[in-house]
Order: structure tokens, then sequence, then C-alpha cells
């Protein structure tokens, strides 16, 4: 706001207008204007209409139309654009066609912008956990995005498993950070059609995740060895048993060759034989020579018939081994690519730190749980297999002592418990819930430092504490309607995510921002929850006021928070401590 302009100017979106200032203040703006879209510039330019996306992703907006065709329509606020450096909004309609006409490579570039303008503060949170939790903790989900079923304009979707029903879809792979100052911060979302299964995400997101916090724990190459070298034991007696097999079949086809000329003899003999009594007019008695020499013929065929399929079930085991070893020898390449990587990551990694990672079920294949082990992370999940949870449950003695540690809710656990076909002892807790007269069971999986076993109930809480990334899933979708899809090409899908896990983090530090700008009349922002600064906040009647004071945001009298005011300080950012005075303060 320069001189020349109005001291007073008035706004139906308050909220909106002090996130404008912030958005500044932080870069985000600039960054985003400096992008180089291939669109053309007719009344607005591609950028403006990028900026007034994610405007309506901050104000809760369930439909684009919104924008132009609501109560107080976005585009008629002149205080909101040019809080937002903006000349003036565009209708709906041109938002719509510039998000249809980005490209991946574009929305890749807007992202990137959203991680610059991210970073300070995700580090910053990462210093504050490692410095009072000494560890950072991670939470992965997926979260379906269905379309209707009859749905024909929307690319790449598919059936798959959302809200516990098979609907056509999206999925989206998210991971949140255990934050100490905003209680979640979102970390990465990828993006793929409704098909996929949580058990072929897990690397994905884990790099995700570790590309945002810039941190990685120490990779347990020491385990991927062992596990390499018993793919390798283990090829060794595959090669050993093909041997075996090979000659199996050897002698088998030998057999079945002796056989079939042993057919074709008796055959011979009993043509013969036919033929003589037919001359002589001889009759075929039962124990003529013709009628003991089809006997044998007959029982030739039948072990010719038996040899025939002893050779095929030696051929189909020789196969089977052959394929066995070509699976495990895949195997073993991958496992020797990522033991490379490992000692690549270890030796780049001067600074280790401690991650916890919580997955539910979806994620606990024995594949990704080796998998996260192995790249040093501390493993909090849910049993997937059906079949050894039915086997956990045998297992637990007739005079077991169950541990309270919920409502109608008791464990019973083991120690470094070996499960069947797994590569690593895992600490184990079986789960008993009763409702009633019904008592269903599901285990818990732990592998790291942490002695859960000896205190049950922290342990039931702590994978509990995953419920903070399905709050934020549906937080989401809730409060800014990520379940309504506002685009339908592939690009702009991507891009409407990305906005709205960024949304939900901006609005918490700029809640916290506010903060800075007290006063006994001021608007306690960070006091007002998510959905209030959303959909009441963001959508409520004040001034932008320029004084000696410098700029406030003051809420009409007819609005909600009448006589409220929100000061619009000026960001100072302090920059984190690094790492390793982090450790150093640790390590006092």
């Amino acid at each position: 706001m320069n001189a020349s302009e109005p001291m007073t100017k008035p706004t139906q979106h308050a909220l909106l207008v002090a996130w404008g200032e912030f958005a500044r203040q932080l870069g985000l703006i600039q960054g985003l204007d400096a992008l180089r879209l291939h669109q053309k510039r007719y009344q607005h330019s591609p950028q403006t209409k990028v900026i007034e996306f994610l405007v309506a992703t901050l104000a809760g907006l369930e439909h684009l139309k919104a924008i132009s065709r609501s109560a107080h329509p976005l585009d008629q606020d002149p205080t909101v654009a040019q809080a937002w450096g903006r000349a003036a909004w565009a209708d709906y309609s041109g938002v719509s066609r510039t998000l249809k006409a980005l490209t991946l490579s574009e929305v890749e570039q807007i992202v990137q912008v959203l991680e610059i303008t991210s970073q300070m503060f995700i580090a910053a949170e990462v210093n504050l956990a490692l410095l009072f939790d000494q560890r950072l903790i991670y939470d992965g989900d997926l979260t379906g995005l269905a379309v209707s079923k009859s749905s024909t304009t929307y690319p790449g979707v598919a059936f798959g498993h959302m809200d516990d029903r098979i609907r056509l879809g999206y999925q989206a792979a998210v991971v949140s950070l255990h934050s100490p100052t905003y209680e979640r911060l979102w970390l990465s979302v990828n993006h793929h059609s409704g098909n996929l299964v949580s058990a072929s995400v897990a690397q994905e997101m884990i790099q995700a995740a570790e590309a945002r916090t810039g941190v990685r724990p120490w990779r347990r190459t020491e385990l991927l060895a062992q596990r390499l070298q018993a793919v390798s034991d283990y090829i060794g007696v595959l090669h050993q048993k093909l041997a075996e097999r090979q000659q199996k079949v050897s002698q088998a086809q030998l057999e079945l060759d002796q056989v079939q000329q042993q057919v074709a003899d008796w055959q011979a003999c009993v043509v013969e034989l036919a033929a003589e009594y037919q001359a002589s007019q001889r009759p075929e008695r039962p124990t003529s020579r013709l009628a003991q020499a089809r006997r044998k013929l007959a029982s030739f065929q039948n072990r010719y018939q038996r040899r025939v399929k002893t050779l095929a079930k030696a051929q189909q085991v020789l196969e089977w081994t052959h394929g066995l070893i070509t699976q495990q020898q895949a195997d073993q390449r991958v496992l020797q690519q990522r033991l490379e990587r490992s000692q690549r990551d270890n030796a780049t990694n001067p600074q280790p730190v401690p991650v916890v990672f919580r997955l539910d079920a979806g994620f606990g294949t024995y594949e990704n749980l080796a998998l996260l082990i192995e790249m040093g992370y501390e493993v909090y999940t849910k049993l997937q297999n059906w079949k050894v949870l039915q086997s956990l449950i045998r297992q637990v003695p007739p005079e077991a002592q169950w541990t309270a540690v919920g409502t109608r809710a008791e464990m019973f656990a083991w120690k470094a418990h070996g499960l069947e076909s797994f590569y690593y002892p895992l600490d184990v807790g079986l789960e008993r819930f009763t409702d009633g007269e019904r008592v269903k069971h599901c285990a818990l999986l732990h592998f790291g430092p942490t002695p859960v076993t000896q205190d049950l109930p922290g342990w039931f809480n702590f994978y509990a504490g995953r419920q903070t990334i399905e709050a934020g899933i549906k937080e989401s979708k809730q409060t800014f309607k990520l379940h309504r899809l506002k685009v339908r090409s592939e690009a702009a899908i991507c891009l409407q995510e990305q906005f709205v896990l960024f949304a939900a983090n901006f609005i918490r530090w700029a809640s916290a921002w506010l903060e800075q700008g007290t006063g006994a009349n001021a608007l306690k922002a960070e006091q007002l929850g998510m959905k209030e600064l959303v959909q009441v906040a963001a959508h409520t009647s004040g001034e932008v006021v320029r004084n000696s004071e410098g700029k406030l945001l003051k809420f009409s009298e007819q609005s909600v928070y009448a006589g409220k005011v929100l000061k619009l300080p000026i960001f100072v950012y302090q920059l984190p401590l690094p790492l390793g005075k982090t450790f150093d303060f640790l390590r006092l």
C-alpha cells in the first residue's frame, strides 16, 4: 500500500487479506510471479490465475464457480486482490481454462516454489523436534479421492478401496511430520490412480519425506548385508536342487524312452501273433499267447502313461526351480543395489537422525517392513497377514496375563519375536478388543530401540497417535474440500492436492505470525480452529487500515468478530539451529 492509495479499504474476506500480506513477506507471491508458464496473457496473466486458485483453496471454496458465483464473490473483492499483488482477479472460467492448460512440468515448477517457501518452517520444526524429543516422527497414509462411478472425463482414474468401499477415483499418498509447534506439518503428497495399494508406495513416501526434511537415519547396512548373504546362500541351495531335478528329468526321460520301446515291441508281438492266429484259424483263449501278449501290451501302455506324468511333473518342478532362481537373482540384484545405495547414503550422512515411521496395516507387508528397517527407521505398524494373526492367537499361553491398554482393550506382547518367513525379529503386540460378546484381535508390530514391550499402554497410545494424520486427511476434505475435484486434467488435479496440503501448513504458519501483533482487541488466530479460520474468518467483512502503527485489519461491526483487530506485522524469521549444534546441545 503506497501513500497515494486510500487509507482504508473494505473487504468481505478479511483473513484472506492478512494471508496475502504474509505470502508477500514470505516471497511466495514473488516466486509464483517469476514462473514461466506457456500460456499467453490476455486480461490476466496465467500466474495471476494460479495464485487465484491458491487463494480459493485457502478460502475453502467447494467449486471453482464459487469464485464468481457466491454471496460475496472473491473476484469482486479488490482489497484481497491487491493484498495478493494483483490489480484484479479473473472470472472463474478463466481460472478453469488456465488450470486445464497446465502441464505436469509447470505444476512441478509451482510445487518447487511452495517447497522453497515451506523449507524454513520445516527446517525449524525438524530442529525443535530433535531438540525436545530427540527424534522425528513421520506418519504415512493413503487418502482416496473418489469421482462418480459413471464419469468418463477424469484421466487415469481406476477402481480401488476408498473409505472402505470400492470406488472410482484417485489415491494420494501423504506423509506428515509431528511438529512441536504446529502439531502436524504436511511433508509430501504424491498422486496415483485409484487402484494403487498401500504396499507399493512405502519407498516413494520415505524418499519424499527425506527430501523435504533434508535428514535421514543411519542405514542398517549390516542387516541388509546379512539378508543379501542369506539370499546368495539360498540361490546356491537352489542351484544344487536344480542339478538334482535336472537329473530326475533325465532319468524320467530315459525311463519313458525305455517303456516306449517296450510298448512298440509288444505292439509288434501282438500284431504278429494276431496274424498267426488268424492264418491258422486258432481261437484266442484267455491263457493263450496272444491274450497274454495283449495283457503285457496294456500293462506297458499304462506304465507309459505313468512315465509321461512323472516326466511332466519333473519338468514342472524343474521349471519352477528355474523361475525361483530367476526371482531370487532379481531380488539379489535389487538388494545389492539397495546395499550400495545405503552405503553411499551413510558415507554422505555425517549426522544421521533417529526417525520413527508410523503406518497403518495396509503398509504392513513383509517387504515394506524389511525396507523400512533396512533404511534405518524405527517402525510402528499393524500386522496385515490374517493367517499370521491366527497363528499368534494360538501361541498365547492359557495362563497369559493380558494388560489393559484402553477401554475394552488389552494386549499381550512378545519381545523380538520371529514371525514365520520374515527376515528380522519384531516386537509383536497382540491386541484384544471386547464389544459385548464379540472379541476382535489385531497385532501391532515394532522394530527399533524403544522397549515397547515394557510399557504396553504407552505402545498402544503412541501408535494411536497416528490419528493426527487421519485428522489431517479429514481436514483436507472437510475444510479444504479436497474430496471435490475442481478440475479435470491430471496436472491440475495434482496441483489441487499440493495446494490443499500447502494451505493447511501455510495457515498454521500465518496464525503464529499474526500472534506477533498483540493488543487488547487482537483476534487470537492461533486459538481458532482451522475450520473456523477458513470457513468463517476468511469470509468475514472488515477493512484494512494504514496508519502510523502500520497495517491493521479491523473486523466490521456486523461480523462475528466485531471490535477485533489484527495487526499485520513484519515477518521476522530466526534461522534454525544447525543440526550439529542441536546434537551438541543434546549431548550436554
